[in-house]
């Protein structure tokens, strides 16, 4: 199955296209291509539109136009989202100043475990191409999904298990994705099958992804072999991943069930160092199903909703050719819910879940031991339906049993402490939703969330090439807690829009990554003379007190046609679509700056549509980043980045082919992410890609 993924996304991709333009001449079309209802499942789990807590969902179009090699950078410039960017090739999104295991990343609303919490150089083993739409919870409402989800919550929904029956006649349909980019020089393309009746349904996709060493405004070094030593790339950011997945749906009377298999593939150089590149594979086996049973178990329930899946994930850090330490994720994740019919205007869902993870790093950069997690949970969510909104409540207490297993690789290496330690975590939150006027809506979510600590913050003890530190680990530590208040006002009148959330988040016991000021050597001795060559800064993991406060606002407002300040004959549109968003992140104990936060960013886009036309035209400005830690960080500088886009849309018989071109950074301005540890570490220049130009073709049939 690997092999054919690798060697066949962009051949089927391109016959797929052939065969779509085969059909008939092209005419032109002002209908864009027919897709399902968006539902946002994130947020509610009831399935409302509507969502109390803030959420955002990215599909179609809008997804096309953002979408990069990489999950963190995909969703980068959302309100409250930011980037971790470790390069082109490896980041996680930020939300509203919180990353790694406070933003809990899903897949279809399961668990999906790899690495990449754990360091800044592991990617999320997801891929834009062949994914149907990206939730984004933000802020810390989301608790059945756990305390690590305080942050908030990404949902990769790709449809790999088809919920949904076709036709009884039965249908086929599917897109095709072909792209090029000249940053990079990016080859990718990606293909979706899907067809059925209304008693199966089945699911094929695969994708592939190859580009080179990224340019960027300045010139670099690059000790790389083959590399010419000076030029104006990101040394060793080249990157090939291919994918794919099979499944398929039977449905019956009083539900359906479904199961699917898919893989991703990756070896990308970590710019961290010239000479490193990471081969990752990751391996998802998952089972699905929903069952509702009508007048039995007294009528009390009226649906079951069960998920399963099974996670083999492994990475190995080559240096150069030979190979380096290896990184394992083997884990295991079971959801069920149970929807109760509704009682007086209540309604709800009690659920249970239970994930257990085994891992292991075995090699001289292990900086953390061999462990294994489980957790057990209970949660609900009752919502309650008024005249004037609605009215929601949620709660969840958790078991989790952390144990180090030392590094049974090697007895000799003794560093790392070993043993288990229990945790219990509640959490509970209430939501409201206010319908003030069919064009207003308030919204409030007040929440209470104790988080475990994970296995690293528990036991790590050695170098982190990611971080450029020494690492230690504190087995003492206590739960994570926290309270979260988000205040957010909506307003909508026909195509003009506008939403604003200000939240503060306070955290009892904040579990960060703090500078000790000490330097150690390669042996993790104590060194009494800092600046030795080699030395690394001892960085520990400690209980602090913080706080975040933040405020973020987007919208729409159409200028010119149907609804705006003047109609255009031509039935053309022009609308204004703003964003901005600011977030202050306080060690309290000692009033200094958290790290990594961004500054404060507003954005604008003129978007233009003209029958097949779209036309788009923007900039995202990000403020300079003064408010740092006086230790171990370094302040940025503001920058601007320009960005236009041009569409053009057809038909060619029972196909919708979509034709783009997007560039990125026009001015090609030198710009540093202040969320990147690259940036705030001593590590040379990596600064963000320069001018890109993409072009691409997408068909949907």
């Amino acid at each position: 199955m690997t092999h054919f993924f690798r060697r066949g996304a962009i051949g089927a991709a391109v016959s797929l296209l052939a065969a779509s333009a085969a059909f008939a001449q092209s005419e032109p079309t002002t209908a864009p291509a027919p897709t399902l209802q968006e539902i946002t499942v994130t947020g509610n789990p009831l399935g409302a539109t509507d969502s109390i807590a803030p959420t955002v969902s990215l599909k179609g179009d809008a997804l096309l136009l953002r979408s990069q090699s990489t999950l963190g950078e995909t969703l980068d410039g959302l309100p409250g989202v930011s980037s971790s960017y470790f390069g082109p090739n490896a980041s996680r999104p930020i939300i509203r100043g919180q990353d790694g295991d406070r933003i809990r990343i899903l897949q279809n609303g399961g668990g999906a475990p790899d690495a990449s919490a754990l360091s800044y150089d592991h990617a999320v083993p997801v891929d834009a191409l062949v994914t149907d739409r990206i939730e984004v919870l933000r802020g810390p409402s989301a608790l059945q999904y756990g305390g690590s989800a305080v942050g908030g919550v990404v949902n990769v929904i790709d449809n790999r298990i088809p919920t949904e029956p076709f036709d009884a006649a039965g249908s086929f349909g599917g897109r095709a994705d072909l792209g090029y980019s000249t940053g990079n020089r990016e080859k990718n393309g990606g293909v979706v099958l899907e067809g059925g009746n209304d008693r199966y349904a089945l699911h094929i996709d695969a994708f592939d992804r190859e580009s080179d060493d990224v340019d960027v405004p300045i010139e670099l070094q690059c000790s790389k072999p083959g590399s010419p030593g000076l030029a104006r790339r990101i040394c060793n950011s080249a990157n090939q991943a291919h994918g794919g997945a099979i499944g398929g749906t039977l449905f019956f009377d009083q539900g359906w069930i479904g199961a699917s298999a898919s893989t991703y593939r990756s070896t990308y150089g970590t710019v961290a160092e010239d000479d490193v590149t990471i081969g990752m594979k990751s391996d998802r086996y998952a089972l699905e199903g929903e069952w509702r049973p009508g007048s039995l178990l007294g009528g009390f329930f009226t649906s079951v909703h069960v998920k399963a899946s099974h996670t083999d994930y492994r990475h190995t850090e080559f240096e150069g050719a030979a190979a380096g330490t290896t990184f394992a994720n083997m884990s295991n994740d079971f959801r069920l819910e149970a929807k109760h019919q509704k009682i007086g205007n209540f309604e709800g869902l009690i659920g249970f879940s239970s994930e257990s993870n085994r891992f292991s790093a075995d090699g001289e950069e292990a900086f953390a031991p061999n462990s294994r997690t489980r957790s057990n949970a209970l949660f609900l969510h009752e919502e309650l339906g008024t005249s004037w909104g609605r009215l929601s409540f949620g709660a969840r207490t958790e078991q989790v049993k952390v144990t180090s297993l030392g590094y049974p690789e090697d007895p000799s290496v003794t560093r790392f402490a070993t043993g288990e330690h229990d945790f219990n975590p509640h959490s509970a939150a209430l939501g409201a939703l206010v319908n003030l006027t069919p064009q207003w809506q308030l919204t409030s979510n007040l929440a209470y969330t104790e988080r475990a600590p994970k296995d690293y913050e528990l036991f790590a003890n050695g170098p982190h090439v990611a971080t450029a530190a020494w690492e230690v680990g504190d087995p003492t530590l206590k739960k994570e807690k926290s309270t979260g208040l988000d205040i957010g006002a909506q307003w909508k009148s026909g195509p003009n829009n506008a939403r604003v959330n200000a939240y503060v988040t306070r955290f009892q016991n904040y579990i960060g990554l703090t500078s000790t000021g000490r330097e150690l050597d390669e042996e993790g001795n104590v060194l009494a003379v800092p600046g030795t060559p080699d030395a690394l800064a001892e960085y520990a993991y400690s209980g602090i007190r913080a706080r975040f406060t933040g405020i973020e606002a987007n919208g729409n407002l159409r200028l010119l046609g149907t609804d705006g300040f003047s109609r255009m004959t031509d039935g053309s549109t022009l609308d204004l679509e703003w964003r901005g968003d600011l977030v202050r992140a306080t060690n309290t104990d000692t009033g200094e700056p958290l790290p990594r936060i961004a500054p404060v960013r507003v954005g604008g886009t003129l978007a233009y549509g003209n029958g097949p036309w779209g036309a788009r035209f923007g900039f995202d400005y990000n403020a300079a980043q003064h408010r740092v830690p006086a230790m171990g960080a370094r302040e940025t500088d503001a920058y601007t980045l320009w960005n236009a886009a041009l569409t053009y849309r057809m038909k060619v018989e029972r196909a919708n082919l979509t034709w783009y071109a997007r560039v990125d950074n026009i001015t090609n301005k030198l710009a540093y992410s202040a969320t990147s540890i690259l940036t705030t570490t001593v590590y040379p220049d990596a600064p963000l890609p320069g001018r890109t130009l993409k072009v691409g073709l997408r068909a949907t049939f």
